[in-house]
Formats: C-alpha cells, sequence, structure tokens
C-alpha cells in the first residue's frame, strides 16, 4: 500500500497498534506466570482485561474506517517481546526477575504511549473526534498502567530486589 496522505498513515499506524496489543496479549500470560509478586502478578493481570478492551476499541475504529484491522505485524512489538522471552529464560532471584518484568512492560507501555499518542494526534487532525475520544482513553490507561509499574517498582519490588543473597 502506498501511503501517500495521513489518512492512509493513520490507518497503517492503527493496524500496526492492532498487531501490538494481539502480541501482548499473548505474552501477558507467561509474564502473569513468571511474576512472584502478587500485587505485580495482579497488574499484569487487570492489564490483560485492560488490552482486550483496547483491541475491542481498535476493532470498532476499524469499523468507524470501514477497514481491515489486520494485515500489519508490529515488528518493534515482537522485538520487545522477543527480548522480554530472553530475559525470562535466563537465572534469577525471584524478586529480580519480578524488577526486570516490569522493566520489560514498562519499554512496552512507553512504546504503546508514543504509538497512541501520535494516532490520536492524526485522529483530531482528521477530525475524527470520536476516534480520537477513544484513542485518548486507551492513551490515558497505557499511563495509568506504567504509573502503577513505577509505583510498585519504587514502594517494594526493586528495595525486594536491591537486598543482596
Amino acid at each position: 500500500m502506498e501511503i501517500d496522505s495521513l489518512r492512509k498513515l493513520y490507518v497503517d499506524e492503527l493496524k500496526d497498534l492492532y498487531s501490538a496489543e494481539k502480541q501482548i496479549l499473548q505474552a501477558l500470560p507467561k509474564m502473569i506466570k513468571k511474576a512472584q509478586n502478587e500485587q505485580l502478578k495482579k497488574a499484569f493481570e487487570d492489564h490483560r482485561q485492560v488490552t482486550e478492551m483496547q483491541v475491542e476499541r481498535l476493532d470498532r475504529i476499524f469499523e468507524m474506517l470501514g477497514k481491515a484491522a489486520r494485515g500489519k505485524k508490529c515488528k518493534a512489538m515482537e522485538g520487545l517481546i522477543e527480548e522480554g522471552k530472553e530475559m525470562m529464560q535466563e537465572d534469577m532471584d525471584p524478586e529480580v526477575m519480578d524488577a526486570a518484568l516490569i522493566g520489560a512492560a514498562q519499554r512496552i507501555e512507553h512504546y504503546e504511549m508514543a504509538g497512541y499518542g501520535t494516532v490520536r494526534t492524526w485522529a483530531q487532525v482528521l477530525g475524527e473526534k470520536e476516534q480520537a475520544k477513544i484513542l485518548q482513553q486507551t492513551l490515558d490507561e497505557e499511563g495509568d498502567a506504567d504509573k502503577l509499574l513505577t509505583r510498585l517498582a519504587e514502594s517494594t519490588i526493586n528495595v525486594a530486589a536491591a537486598v543482596e543473597a
């Protein structure tokens, strides 16, 4: 597909985000299983449910646009998830693994925030006010997830990981 307009770029980036969310849904169960801290497990479980709603919202946007959601693979998310998988195979103390999981999850959240912020702005420029509102809701959720992970890291998980064995 030739991308010769902002609208085509917008749709292309939405497809990228759709692929990213689908990949995250596949990765989160492994992260939940690997996490030892109960608050971290719950944060990942809750985010899995939120991610499912985010995919549904993207489906709605694609319906509004009359476009198919599929057709693109988010290579950046594939790389971020692959790095996370490699890290989860390392031999680490459980507390250190939890700290590493937070780091991997926050890299993913930051990628998503950048993507959703971009498409939200493009939706506004294109006059797609309802879509911009939907995308802002997802952007807010990604920011909330990032803040929660930061609180968990700073209050308990990184502190526990810093204790030498």
